[in-house]
């Protein structure tokens, strides 16, 4: 009655825009869910980001989730397959985000604070494949492209990562096998391998602690297979 939480899946936006021609506002409007209202956006997710995503169906409820969001007392954390070896097991990236001053379609990290606003994304290390690593990514703020801006910043771009340059071999060798194998790989989830994982919030009338939990996509799951047993017959 109040909020729905849906599976957003990759390759569709959130609203529309000039090369967006379905949406996630499109879908909910038409279905069964919302016959009787609109839906309120609480927070978005790249179009080639997957994952739970939670819509408001009244005012009541998209005012209280999206104060918890605001005064971060909800509970989001990501998953992302990020190019290189993290030499840490945990960390915390911090660094202002805005646009950047040289291509304003993607985000910049200004560690000066000049610019931006202030951003922290927290991470811990779920897996080690060798040349790239899965983690796991719990925000403190929500700024646009934040998980995929910070991890650019400090020298691990996501995997298949236009934008931020995680679309090309960064980490490996040079034998064409491995060349075909990431190639091979990069078809299998198309856009950044990055996915909402679970969320916390509490339900905007009880107070409730509701926590939800998404399965990853089947393209992601191929991807983190591939690494695996290509890390299990790697000869070194």
């Amino acid at each position: 009655d109040n909020f729905v939480v849906i599976n957003k899946p990759r390759g569709i936006a959130v609203q529309s825009g000039t090369k967006s021609f379905k949406n996630i506002i499109d879908v909910l409007k038409d279905s069964k869910y919302f016959e009787n209202t609109k839906p309120y956006i609480v927070h978005r997710l790249d179009k080639f980001t997957t994952g739970i995503m939670v819509v408001a169906k009244t005012e009541e409820a998209i005012t209280h989730l999206s104060k918890q969001f605001s005064s971060r007392t909800s509970d989001r954390r990501y998953w992302a397959l990020v190019w290189g070896d993290i030499e840490v097991n945990d960390g915390r990236i911090e660094g202002h985000i805005g646009r950047s001053l040289k291509n304003r379609k993607v985000m910049q990290v200004f560690p000066e604070g000049d610019f931006g606003k202030e951003a922290a994304t927290n991470f811990k290390v779920l897996k080690r494949f060798g040349y790239v690593t899965l983690v796991e990514c719990k925000l403190e703020t929500g700024r646009t492209h934040q998980i995929r801006a910070h991890f650019k910043f400090i020298g691990h771009p996501l995997f298949n990562d236009e934008s931020y340059g995680g679309d090309k071999i960064l980490k490996g060798t040079t034998f064409t096998k491995y060349k075909q194998f990431v190639h091979n790989t990069f078809k299998e989830i198309p856009g950044q391998a990055l996915h909402a994982k679970t969320l916390a919030v509490d339900h905007p009338i009880t107070n409730e602690r509701l926590e939800f939990d998404s399965e990853l996509p089947q393209g992601f799951q191929n991807v983190l297979d591939r690494w695996d047993n290509y890390l299990n017959n790697r000869k070194d």
